[in-house]
């Protein structure tokens, strides 16, 4: 698993939504501080500040959350 930034998690992970065609959208306002949510489908991740990195655990329980392998990134 590579490292990203919040802002580089959303873009591979609307492409997964949409080859599934699962309905995904970011919500900036929806979280602490600089934080986001997205949703995919049924499943939705609070995204870190989009501007800073996202460390190997966290985005390891991002994926978790949206059911998304980490191959398929």
């Amino acid at each position: 698993m590579r490292h990203m930034s919040g802002r580089q998690f959303i873009a591979p992970d609307r492409r997964w939504a949409n080859a599934r065609d699962l309905e995904v959208c970011f919500v900036a306002l929806e979280g602490p501080g600089s934080h986001g949510t997205i949703y995919a489908g049924e499943r939705k991740t609070t995204v870190k500040d989009r501007k800073k990195g996202i460390g190997k655990r966290l985005l390891a329980k991002m994926l978790r959350d949206l059911g998304i392998e980490k191959t398929d990134l």
